[in-house]
């Protein structure tokens, strides 16, 4: 299993050392487009190796496609990360043209490759991917989901005073600010639903908290955060090369389902060996559906920016 990470910053170098201590790749392939840059970040991680007990091999590139010939996955994390007080939509005019040039040369090295998309504006870079590189819609998926609602878990966490462990619940709709829909009604702490525990007033919040979770980092950090983005995009790698059939919501391209059509937004899709192999649809409320079918509009005007 060959896997490719294009974007050696802190997000990209993150995804690679957690897929590197899973050891459940041969090869990782940092590459970037500052001189050495990527050389030196691969270096440094192998020389963890014989301290964390891994054997995956990391290697780094400065922009030499050649290297990443064969990849199995491949993550896209290049573009300029958010600062203080900037919202994810206000990235697409620079991103959207690194995106698609990074997308069709990953393409033409490893033709069988699946995409995994981070850089934002996430669901509409990973719309831009659909449109332009011809692609199958499921080797092509948006990473947002999976990074909400690991962060929607931390909060529930948090208000519930529980073990992490103990909690499951998931984040559908846009990855922005405004679009994600925290499923408050169907979380729960060891198979309980979390209203169970909790006020309506404090699940409120917590979906608050979670939808402004991004913003929150940036604003402590003074860029956006790594560790968890990077440990959400080893889950989805992990997923295809072990064929683990996990759920994770992530960014789709949608024909129909959940009512939407041509928008890749974030559902629940079983993920495997052949990427995105499912989209799961399941019940919501009407005020659920309200919520995802504002959420894609939102999106939908993101994309209306682009130039396909």
């Amino acid at each position: 299993m060959k896997v490719t990470v294009v974007g050696a910053g802190a997000v990209g170098a993150s995804c690679a050392e957690y897929v590197a201590i899973k050891n459940f790749a041969s090869e990782v392939v940092l590459l970037d487009i500052k001189e050495g840059y990527a050389e030196g970040k691969a270096m440094d991680l192998m020389q963890t190796a014989s301290l964390n007990g891994f054997d995956t091999k990391i290697t780094g590139s400065t922009n030499d496609y050649s290297k990443t010939a064969g990849s199995d996955v491949a993550v896209i994390t290049s573009g300029i990360p958010r600062k203080p007080g900037m919202t994810r939509e206000e990235l697409i005019g620079i991103n959207a043209g690194i995106v698609k040039e990074v997308a069709g040369n990953l393409i033409k090295h490893s033709p069988d490759v699946t995409l995994i998309v981070v850089s934002n504006p996430m669901d509409t870079m990973t719309y831009l991917v659909h449109k332009t590189t011809g692609l199958l819609k499921n080797k092509i998926i948006g990473m947002g989901g999976a990074l909400d609602s690991a962060r929607f878990k931390y909060r529930l966490a948090e208000a519930l005073e529980a073990p992490i462990s103990d909690v499951d619940g998931m984040v559908i709709g846009g990855h922005s600010d405004t679009g994600m829909v925290p499923l408050t009604r169907l979380a729960t702490r060891n198979s309980v639903p979390v209203s169970a525990f909790l006020s309506e007033e404090r699940l409120n919040q917590v979906a608050e908290d979670t939808k402004v979770g991004g913003a929150t980092l940036t604003k402590l950090l003074g860029t956006s955060a790594w560790y968890a983005p990077g440990a959400a995009v080893s889950a989805l790698v992990q997923a295809i090369a072990c064929d683990q059939k996990k759920i994770f919501p992530c960014s789709a391209f949608l024909e129909g389902e959940y009512g939407l059509s041509d928008i890749s937004i974030g559902v629940p899709a079983v993920i495997g060996k052949d990427g995105l192999e499912k989209i799961v649809e399941i019940q919501l409320d009407e005020a659920e559906k309200a919520k995802i079918q504002e959420s894609a509009e939102g999106v939908k005007k993101t994309n209306g920016l682009l130039e396909l």
